[in-house]
Order: C-alpha cells, then sequence, then structure tokens
C-alpha cells in the first residue's frame, strides 16, 4: 500500500506528465554504437516503422567535427552536427522519420566533456579538477563544474539550440557517464559546497529547459541508474534504470525500484543481452515503459511479427501499466519459488495483468508468462 502510494503521488504530484503518454522507441545504438552515417540512420528509421515504435532515438556519436565522435574519447562537448556522417544535419533525419509517421529524438550528455574536444581546449577551467592533480578520466571523460555560471548557460544553450533549430525534436535523452573525482571548482569561492552547487547549478538549468519546453519527454540515464531520486526526477519523464539489460537480470533490477518508482517512468528495453527468448526479453521489457535496442534487420519472420504483436498489445494494455495499481505476487528474490510473479490492475478493478516469470540462476530460463 505505502509503495502504491508512492507511485500514485510521483505521477500526479512529481514527474513531468506522470498521468500522461510515453512514446515507445527504438534506439540506434546496440545496432550501430558510434558505427553510422546518415544513409544508415534512415534505414534505421524505416526499421523503426516496421517494426511499429513511436519514436527512433539517435544515439551517441553524431556530433563533433574537428575531434570527431567515432569512438568514446574524442568529442565530447563539441554539440555540432558532424558533417561527414550527417551531410544533411540532425533536421533532415526528423523529416525523414516525420514523412513515415515517427517522431525522432537525440542523446546527450551536455554536463560532460572529453579532454580531446574543441570545449577543452577553449574552456579547461569549466573542468571540476585539482590543479595539483593528476585529471581522473572515467569513460574517458571529465565532468564540467555546474558550479559556473557560464557553464550553466553552456549546458542550458546545448538543449535549447536543438529545440530551437528542430522544433519537431520529441525526445531527449540526458546522459551522464562520470562522477566527481579531485573535486575543485576554478571559479567557487566556496569549495566545501561545490558538491551542492553543483546539483543546485544542474536543478535551476533544467528548470529553466523545463519552463521553456514543459511537454517534451526527456530520460534521464547516468550509467544506468546513478543518480536517480525524486528531486532530480521534477524534471524528467522516465529514466534508464541499469546499462544491464539482460532480461533476467533486468527482473530483479526492475523489481527493486518497482517499490519507489511508478512503471510509467521506468525505461525496460529489449535488446539481445541474454540468452532467453526474445520472448521473456519482451515480457520482462513490458513491466514498464517499453522500448528496444535490438538490429530489427537481423530479427527471422517469426520474431519480427511477435515484435509487431507484442507492441500492438502493449498499446492496449500501457495505460493500466503505467496509470493503475501495481501489486508484487512472488518476490524473485525468494527463491524456493523460482518465479516472479506481479499484477497491475485498474482503478475500478474491472481489468487486471497478470506477468508471472521463471526465475533460475541460469541464462536459459523458460516463459511462464500467462
Amino acid at each position: 500500500l505505502a509503495s502504491r502510494n508512492f507511485h500514485r503521488w510521483a505521477r500526479k504530484y512529481r514527474i513531468p506528465q506522470g498521468e500522461g503518454n510515453r512514446l515507445t522507441l527504438l534506439n540506434n545504438w546496440e545496432a550501430t554504437f558510434f558505427d553510422f552515417d546518415e544513409q544508415k540512420l534512415v534505414n534505421l528509421i524505416k526499421d523503426g516503422k516496421k517494426l511499429g515504435v513511436d519514436l527512433f532515438l539517435l544515439d551517441d556519436g553524431w556530433f563533433g567535427n574537428k575531434y570527431s565522435r567515432n569512438y568514446d574519447s574524442a568529442g565530447l562537448g563539441d554539440w555540432q552536427e558532424n558533417v561527414q556522417k550527417l551531410p544533411h544535419g540532425i533536421g533532415y533525419l526528423v523529416n525523414e522519420a516525420e514523412a513515415i509517421g515517427l517522431k525522432f529524438g537525440i542523446w546527450i550528455e551536455p554536463e560532460m566533456v572529453n579532454p580531446k574536444s574543441e570545449l577543452h581546449v577553449n574552456h579547461p577551467d569549466w573542468v571540476i579538477k585539482l590543479p595539483n592533480r593528476s585529471e581522473y578520466y572515467f569513460r574517458n571523460q571529465l565532468v564540467l563544474d555546474m558550479s559556473n555560471e557560464a557553464v550553466r548557460e553552456f549546458v542550458y544553450d546545448v538543449v535549447d539550440r536543438l529545440f530551437t533549430q528542430h522544433q519537431k525534436l520529441a525526445y531527449i535523452k540526458w546522459d551522464c557517464n562520470a562522477v566527481i573525482y579531485n573535486a575543485y571548482s576554478a571559479t567557487n569561492p566556496h569549495q566545501s559546497h561545490l558538491y551542492v552547487d553543483y546539483v543546485r547549478g544542474l536543478y535551476s538549468v533544467l528548470d529553466r529547459l523545463r519552463k521553456k519546453y514543459p511537454s517534451v519527454s526527456i530520460m534521464l540515464c547516468s550509467g544506468g541508474g546513478g543518480r536517480i531520486d525524486y528531486g532530480v526526477l521534477q524534471y524528467f519523464t522516465e529514466f534508464w534504470p541499469s546499462d544491464n539489460t539482460d532480461g533476467l537480470e533486468r527482473i530483479f533490477i526492475q523489481w527493486s525500484y518497482s517499490f519507489f518508482f511508478p512503471a510509467i517512468s521506468i525505461c525496460n528495453h529489449v535488446t539481445d543481452w541474454g540468452k532467453q527468448s526474445l520472448k521473456f526479453r519482451t515480457d520482462v521489457a513490458m513491466m514498464g515503459k517499453l522500448g528496444y535496442d535490438i538490429v530489427v534487420s537481423k530479427l527471422d519472420e517469426n520474431e519480427l511479427l511477435f515484435s509487431q504483436q507484442a507492441l500492438q498489445s502493449y498499446a492496449r494494455l500501457k495505460d493500466i501499466i503505467w496509470h493503475d495499481e501495481l501489486f508484487r505476487l512472488v518476490s524473485p528474490y525468494r527463491h524456493e519459488h523460482d518465479i516472479a510473479a506481479l499484477m497491475f490492475v485498474s482503478e475500478n478493478q474491472d481489468k487486471a495483468i497478470v506477468i508471472v516469470l521463471e526465475v533460475m540462476v541460469s541464462f536459459d530460463s523458460k516463459d511462464l508468462i500467462r
């Protein structure tokens, strides 16, 4: 009961559009990583239409020119379209998606910078680092100082410019793949306040963006669920709980998140991770906000048909999953049962969705969904 009350509060008062709609999506990351060009993305957009999702999400790798974002050690911070990969720009892809009835979204990581970038060359003082220690890199990147007003303006402008130039942009995936090491600000006179001032600075940027773009869907990603709380979720419609997308392990991850966060806010994607069947992975992903990180062109005829039908079924079921009551029936942590079971029940209790999954300590789990 306490958990369901928490969910109702979050949907009604905390999460933007918590009682509204969400978009199913196809993300290109698993299909391409950094290796793509304009035509490859157009083909993937068409695959998204074939699959039956609402939106195509372009992930990391679309930016940087002098320091091209062809790998994770360069380009971060240089938020201009890479002219070799995207000679016609983001707007061309937005229009290509719209022409076949899809919305378009894009990945950003505006709080971070690679040392190999024009931004770092021009503004080394914007980085959080101790002047008497070597820089420490996580995923080959550093954290920008959000307590610095100039940095806050830069981060705001990155996002605002995307929406201003591409007014039909429908979705942002906001990533954050490094933590603060060797904490020191070149401009903050109160070094002991840096962590608090960083968060306040971030919130001030997000608050400005939300006031200007109140209806845009924004996913919070942080190397998975690295900073998920209800402070930051007042600005994000949904979040990415973990980079671990193995179907079996996701049951445990999503189960634990469900105590505190409503299903409408938890992004669950079908991927090629794990050895479970496509049906198993899809059933697990339906426990929240469904999305796909798969190579559609590699699905055989039966797999494609199943995925299309799964999305059609999800369209019928999603309102109950997103907006109604969750009952956890059998915990996956109770090993004597070897199952996980949960139930979503409509407000007037005339409809219910029951999901039962076999949970084995192996990766060849079978499907037991009813």
